[in-house]
């Protein structure tokens, strides 16, 4: 192993812990660098990995620095290496890599393989299908061995955003730690800023009450792991294929979910829950909902409920608790919540660390591909039942974080200009002057970048 330059490193590595063997047919899969091939997806979530706690959220600017990264698989006696030549150094500590790190790069092959094997190609799942859809996340998941876990409901899933100012993170290592503390596991997009802080903080707690096996999951996709590479904290990660069937993970697992202050990928995640909750199917569904921040965050949560009440309407609102600057109420609200969703799922013989009882609509399930098309043609007209506006609503966030970070997204704007979004004049006021805020808040991009808008109302 020799350094080359001192931001590059070639190496070879051995897998730990997640992935030993590989058959002849996947690894020739995993070399094709054609259009069916897994190498170009591979090689994107890897270098992702390798690349975490870089300072930048741009995907485009990320694989333009590492245009000359490659790597390969190596077959071994003992099952595959990773061969890999102009890495970030960053991901290695006198020429060995980082453990943490290994760890999430052999969840990566692991996921890519098995997506690529057992979900797509086997014909085993009917993706047009809202259960077989259902079916194919447990899968993922359990092939992850994210559903092991055998105890009375204790994940907390915290949401909010990557671009964070340090007061916000600092708050957010405070709940983590009050979560801890009362032996909660959590689970985030994995990334940093409010994904890595209630992390750390929890790590802390379980310390001090001695547990050793907390969780700290991790959940991504290869469009946005660029842009919010796990960060070292994860011991589980998991890689599912598209931005729905990541949602639909965290809201099957979630035994509560905190959210903390982001921008506009954090108001998709709420969307896509209060949308899901909004449906009548799920009226009856326990499921403990905290929107927090430090008291300078007030505002921000000002911003959401007044957007998700015009919107949506009171019953949106009933369903999220707002509490600011009080980290142990956070977590005693969560630890309450989840004596109801235990009794819940216990009265109706539900599975603890699966939620097969919630009722997931097809128009949360279906990947929305972004296109200035797809953003043109969204429903964004009043008069339509909560669920199904707050459908349309989430994919107009989608479509806008696609543009901020993801590199096709990026890609797309630079070509063809902004995504245009129409609709009722109302809604799409109220939709830019929240965006609009996001903007002035910083909420957009990591501190010191420069945001240029991606949509445009028509």
């Amino acid at each position: 192993m020799t350094d080359e330059a001192p931001d590059f490193i070639t190496a070879r590595v051995g897998p730990r812990g997640s992935l030993e063997n590989l058959s002849q047919a996947e690894i020739g899969k995993l070399l094709d660098t054609g259009q069916g091939g897994l190498y170009p997806l591979f090689r994107r979530c890897a270098l992702a990995v390798l690349n975490s706690g870089a300072p930048t959220d741009n995907a485009k600017e990320i694989f333009d620095r590492y245009r000359d990264f490659e790597i390969r698989i190596l077959r071994h006696a003992w099952g595959v290496k990773l061969q890999m030549q102009h890495a970030p150094a960053a991901a290695f500590v006198d020429g060995q890599m980082i453990r943490g790190i290994k760890e999430h790069l052999f969840a990566v092959l692991r996921d890519v393989v098995f997506i690529s094997n057992e979900i797509i190609a086997s014909g085993r799942f009917d993706l047009s299908d809202s259960a077989s859809i259902t079916n194919a996340v447990f899968h993922v998941l359990r092939n992850a061995r994210l559903l092991d876990h055998k105890a009375r409901p204790n994940l907390v899933v915290c949401w909010g955003g990557h671009s964070i100012d340090t007061t916000e993170y600092q708050y957010t290592k405070n709940v983590g730690y009050q979560l801890g503390l009362r032996a909660l596991d959590v689970c985030t997009g994995c990334g940093p800023g409010a994904m890595k802080g209630p992390m750390k903080g929890a790590t802390i707690g379980h310390a001090k009450q001695r547990i050793s096996n907390g969780r700290y999951i991790g959940i991504t996709e290869p469009g946005i792991i660029a842009a919010e590479p796990p960060n070292p904290i994860v011991n589980q990660l998991a890689i599912m294929p598209d931005i729905e069937k990541r949602l639909e993970a965290f809201v099957r697992l979630a035994h509560g979910i905190v959210v903390f202050p982001g921008g506009a990928g954090t108001a998709e995640e709420i969307l896509y829950l209060i949308g899901i909750l909004l449906d009548p199917a799920n009226r009856e569904q326990p499921f403990p909902i905290v929107l927090t921040g430090p008291s300078g965050s007030a505002p921000y949560f000002e911003q959401i409920r007044r957007f998700i009440g015009a919107t949506l309407g009171e019953p949106a609102l009933q369903r999220l608790a707002v509490v600011i600057d009080d980290p142990p109420e956070v977590a005693r609200r969560m630890v309450a919540g989840m004596d109801a969703v235990r009794e819940y799922r216990r009265r109706n013989s539900d599975s603890y660390n699966f939620n097969w009882l919630l009722s997931v609509q097809p128009a949360f399930q279906q990947p929305f591909e972004v296109t200035h098309a797809s953003m043109r043609g969204l429903d964004l007209r009043g008069g339509q039942p909560p669920h199904q506006l707050a459908a349309s609503l989430r994919r107009a966030f989608s479509g806008i974080v696609t543009g901020n970070v993801k590199e096709y997204g990026i890609h797309a704007i630079e070509r063809h200009g902004p995504y245009e979004l129409s609709g009722d004049a109302r809604i799409l006021g109220l939709l830019d002057e929240l965006l609009a805020a996001f903007v002035a808040q910083g909420r957009m991009r990591l501190p010191g970048s420069t945001y240029h808008p991606v949509y445009r109302l028509v």
